[in-house]
């Protein structure tokens, strides 16, 4: 969509912009941590669904972790000894940490996978509730886009436990058949991606640098003001930018883009009353 084409192509930009970072060096990792990392911005919305996307995030960022240096062999686990429960952590070869693996440590190093799956599932079910009970997710919801990523994400985590309970408590029974559908659904996932609400991984980042691009034109000062009452409504740059977008939708009013919220209302209401009628007779 040619919206979410320029928004993914600038803020990128301003992601990468040295310009940017050479102006304000400190904004770009604040704004990581605070829109990125504990995504701030959610709270203002609801408590509930910033705490359901804390727990699915973190919990996607710890399996993410885990899985991919260890399936690209980057981390390596070693026996410290011929015997006994010393192990070893290698990173490219290289020994980062020894631990003992009947501690506490040692466990939840070897049980990391089960930990995310433990963080995605409250929140994945958390937002599959809300899908099915909430109005206003109900009335602009799809199928495609919104619902499969979490029946994906539940289904990872699910049969990802399911291994551990059939490793642990059944002896390996109905290990095989798990492990495969483990991994075809890790794999529809991964697949899956650029097609529904999972291409927010890539999308994210490049809110990111929407608002570094933001914040570093507030700091020089380019302020644009509303055309009728002279109010400031934004920086000059995302007034254009949001131009641009509606000009590549072909809705024919990008003009309205220098106006505030309050202008467009009383010159959609002058209007109305000049275009149409002023009362019924």
């Amino acid at each position: 969509m040619p919206a979410s084409r320029r928004l993914f192509r600038q803020g990128w930009r301003s992601f990468f912009s040295v310009a940017n970072f050479r102006k304000a060096p400190t904004a770009l990792p604040k704004m990581i941590v605070i829109y990125l990392g504990f995504q701030k911005f959610l709270g203002a919305r609801s408590h509930g669904r910033w705490l359901a996307h804390q727990l699915m995030f973190w919990g996607c960022i710890f399996a993410a972790m885990i899985t991919f240096p260890l399936t690209w062999g980057w981390f390596t686990f070693t026996s410290g000894s011929g015997s006994g429960p010393g192990y070893e952590m290698r990173i490219w070869g290289i020994k980062v940490l020894g631990y003992d693996s009947s501690s506490f440590f040692g466990w939840a190093m070897f049980h990391g996978l089960d930990l995310a799956a433990v963080l995605v599932i409250p929140g994945a079910g958390y937002f599959l509730w809300r899908r099915m009970k909430d109005r206003g997710a109900i009335t602009g919801q799809r199928f495609a886009y919104d619902f499969i990523p979490l029946i994906a994400l539940m289904t990872i985590s699910v049969t990802g436990l399911l291994l551990t309970f059939s490793s642990v408590l059944l002896h390996g029974g109905g290990y095989e058949f798990l492990a495969l559908l483990h991994m075809v659904s890790v794999v529809f996932t991964l697949i899956y991606i650029p097609f529904g609400k999972f291409f927010h991984i890539v999308q994210r980042p490049a809110a990111v640098g929407m608002q570094l691009f933001k914040y570093t034109a507030r700091q020089d000062e380019k302020i644009f003001h509303c055309r009728r009452c002279q109010e400031p409504i934004d920086t000059a740059p995302y007034v254009e930018n949001l131009r641009g977008t509606m000009r590549d939708l072909n809705l024919g009013v990008d003009e309205w883009a220098e106006y505030c919220p309050r202008c467009k209302r009383a010159l959609r209401g002058s209007a109305y009353l000049s275009q149409v009628k002023r009362g019924f007779k």
